[in-house]
């Protein structure tokens, strides 16, 4: 009988798919998790992101806490403490040292920025870049729409359009991007509703103004971002719940990893990585 206890899980990135992820693993009973990010995340969802921990020490999505490790010494406690681990390591260092027996690309760079099949026993990646069974043993596919969180045991995710999906008919108009490079700095918070015309932020001294009447629903920590980075998020639905918890993407997703994941234990020697 598989102890689910038992199998550990690197999760590459720590923002929101990759949160719900993790999120949704740990419900399911896989508590050794361990996510990787980079030095200064961009995460815009960060109330539903994980990666909030690499600044904070710790943080935590609905009901689950996070806590920041610097060195896999640390991991042990962590674990026994019942929580998930995040780390800075962008390059996914720790995967050698680590032998997960399960890792998860939830980068969302829609390229394959280094993640190998040889990776781990079961490797599952997220969205365009990754083509299984060649690079790894499953894709997710990341597309909204009638196959959004379908699990690909043999080709590729549809490639990326450029265009949000329509919230209420509204698409780019929805995301707020940098209009140069520069520091970031806050007018509105995450929950505050904003009409349209609103300023809602600075990057340096140009301000971003809403497109749109919404909720803000993310927003870029306050940082130095590049020119045309997303750094806002405006629901036009205004609803204040959804600030706050996981998206039906970042779910279905999830469900999507939570299934590979399951299918491939049962074919594997996932206590042998």
């Amino acid at each position: 009988m598989i102890d689910y206890r038992e199998i550990k899980v690197i999760v590459k990135g720590a923002g929101e798919m990759a949160s719900g992820i993790a999120h949704r693993l740990y419900m399911a009973g896989i508590k050794k998790i361990l996510m990787t990010e980079i030095e200064n995340p961009l995460s815009v969802r960060r109330t539903v992101s994980f990666s909030e921990a690499i600044y904070d020490g710790e943080t935590s999505v609905e009901n689950i806490k996070a806590v920041r490790i610097d060195t896999l010494g640390e991991l042990d406690r962590v674990w026994e403490k019942g929580f998930i681990a995040v780390k800075v390591d962008p390059l996914a260092s720790c995967v050698k040292e680590l032998k997960p027996h399960v890792l998860v690309d939830a980068i969302m760079a829609k390229r394959n920025t280094g993640t190998t099949k040889e990776d781990a026993p079961i490797v599952i990646c997220v969205g365009p870049g990754f083509k299984a069974p060649e690079n790894c043993h499953a894709v997710i596919e990341s597309m909204r729409g009638h196959n959004l969180g379908r699990v690909i045991y043999e080709g590729e995710a549809e490639p990326p359009t450029g265009v949000p999906a329509p919230v209420l008919g509204y698409t780019k108009e929805r995301v707020l991007r940098a209009p140069c490079a520069g520091y970031v700095k806050h007018v509105k918070g995450i929950g505050d509703v904003v009409r349209k015309d609103d300023l809602v932020l600075y990057v340096g001294d140009t301000p971003v103004f809403s497109k749109i009447d919404g909720i803000l629903r993310g927003l870029i920590r306050e940082i130095y971002v590049e020119a045309n980075e997303k750094i806002g998020d405006v629901d036009p639905r205004m609803e204040p719940l959804f600030c706050y918890t996981i998206s039906e993407k970042a779910r279905a997703i999830a469900g999507g990893v939570l299934e590979a994941l399951f299918h491939f234990l049962s074919q594997t020697d996932w206590r042998s990585p």
